[in-house]
């Protein structure tokens, strides 16, 4: 049986890092949610991201485009964010191919922790 590569990039097999998280583990930092909602939009996982989504800023259904082959995260900085913080900020570039056409999104992520639950709130302007 082959073991998948996290998409998050760390290294690890998937269930025991970011497949985890999709299963309902907590991420314990903003980083780790961030890497956590990159490795859902690799496997298809719109479920977790609507869970994940702050209820303030979350969409009522969300459809992922499956053209999009998500091929590599690059977190760029951190601020907050940690075990400790209710507030948190996650800058990162994120590569795809759509149609054999390589992409990038890069965007800082604002993330706040209620009830000890980590959730995306919104990017930052």
């Amino acid at each position: 049986m082959d073991v998948l590569a996290c998409p998050c990039g760390l290294g690890d097999d998937y269930d025991s890092c970011c497949g985890r998280l999709h299963a309902g583990a907590q991420a314990l930092t903003a980083e780790s949610l961030m890497r956590a909602r990159y490795s859902a939009f690799a496997v298809g996982d719109a479920g977790y991201l609507l869970r994940t989504w702050h209820p303030s800023r979350r969409p009522q259904k969300l459809t992922l485009d499956p053209a999009l082959r998500w091929t590599r995260l690059a977190v760029l900085e951190t601020e907050g964010g940690g075990m400790f913080d209710t507030t948190g900020t996650v800058r990162f570039r994120a590569v795809y191919n759509k149609e054999g056409q390589r992409g990038v999104l890069a965007e800082t992520s604002r993330f706040i922790r209620q009830d000890g639950r980590w959730s995306y709130l919104c990017p930052v302007d």
